[in-house]
């Protein structure tokens, strides 16, 4: 229900999350977490621009989970790659570009009540509830 990209980030910030408050390097989080530099990089410029987490350059630098973001919900997350209100399950569940409440599909209002929950959940759930078992 959440796209590779979502995903990713939240496996960025369970690993920044393991790593307190010190600094990680781009490099390091790449070569634990398998994700492909250039797409990492991404990431963390997007996650940064949205107050997520905190960069530096230079030695000694690279990214640290801002510990303000950890009370924010994964919806955040969610909305700074999908955009507000997606809630990671918009699509038909038989993948048909005309599913919506005017034209429904058989289980539209089955979905629709699944990804309300759905939403609730990640609107529940912070960044630091998510991360936390990863300490």
């Amino acid at each position: 229900m959440l796209t590779q990209t979502v995903k990713y980030a939240l496996q960025i910030l369970g690993y920044l999350r393991s790593h307190g408050e010190g600094w990680v390097r781009g490099d390091e989080i790449a070569g634990a977490t398998g994700i492909p530099a250039n797409y990492l990089s991404k990431i963390l410029n997007q996650l940064r621009k949205a107050g997520i987490v905190d960069s530096r350059k230079g030695w000694g630098g690279g990214f640290v989970l801002r510990r303000e973001a950890l009370g924010r919900p994964i919806t955040d997350v969610v909305a700074v790659f999908e955009g507000q209100g997606r809630g990671g399950a918009v699509e038909c569940v038989f993948g048909l570009s005309k599913c919506d409440p005017e034209a429904p599909c058989p289980l539209h209002p089955f979905w629709e009540s699944i990804r309300g929950a759905y939403g609730k959940m990640l609107g529940g759930t912070s960044i630091g509830d998510l991360t936390a078992s990863r300490r």
